[in-house]
């Protein structure tokens, strides 16, 4: 009984160390591959190695940026710096309907001391009475025009968006179109 179980156990670690042999290699230092970094996942059909893969995935690589004229990484970055101009758009548009009450006072304030001197012979009255209305004019206009600057910079933070993903997908088309050439199974 016990050389039965030793005999399972020896054929059992004969044929995992058959399957690891099989398996295709992990990157070494347990880092991503290129096509990782990117939510591409290969796996080799021919079972070529870690550091042939990985030489396969520089080549499509350099290939697809060539063939597509897009880099992925400075893709990246452009997106991050195109997301902060759009906030700061919208924080100023944010800002700029802020002093809009003050000027609607001003010039309510002028037409209605105009209006004061030649209806009542009163222009500080008239003025008092413009102030107030030139003011709730001026926020109305300003909180107006502070809401279409914001919703414009979002339109087009959105469109920059857009086109940065369009632009992505295509260099994954290219890329994987590279490897597929290779006998790698690719999916994004």
């Amino acid at each position: 009984m016990k050389r039965w179980i030793i005999a399972l156990g020896l054929v059992s670690m004969i044929s995992l160390g058959v399957a690891l042999s099989q398996a295709p290699a992990v990157q070494p230092s347990g880092s991503k591959t290129l096509a990782a970094t990117m939510n591409v996942y290969v796996f080799p059909n021919k079972g070529q190695d870690a550091s042939q893969q990985s030489m396969d995935e520089s080549e499509c690589y350099n290939w697809a940026v060539q063939n597509t004229g897009t880099d992925p990484f400075t893709l990246q970055q452009q997106a991050q710096q195109q997301q902060q101009q759009t906030q700061q758009q919208m924080d100023q548009a944010k800002k700029a309907g802020s002093g809009a009450g003050a000027s609607g006072a001003v010039r309510g304030a002028a037409a209605g001391a105009l209006i004061g001197e030649i209806a009542s012979n009163d222009p500080g009255k008239g003025a008092a009475y413009g102030a107030a209305a030139g003011v709730i004019a001026g926020r109305r206009r300003g909180a107006a025009a502070s809401q279409q600057a914001t919703q414009q910079a979002q339109a087009q933070g959105q469109q920059a968006q857009q086109a940065t993903g369009e632009q992505v997908l295509n260099f994954k088309k290219a890329f994987s179109v590279c490897l597929e050439a290779k006998d790698y199974m690719v999916k994004y």
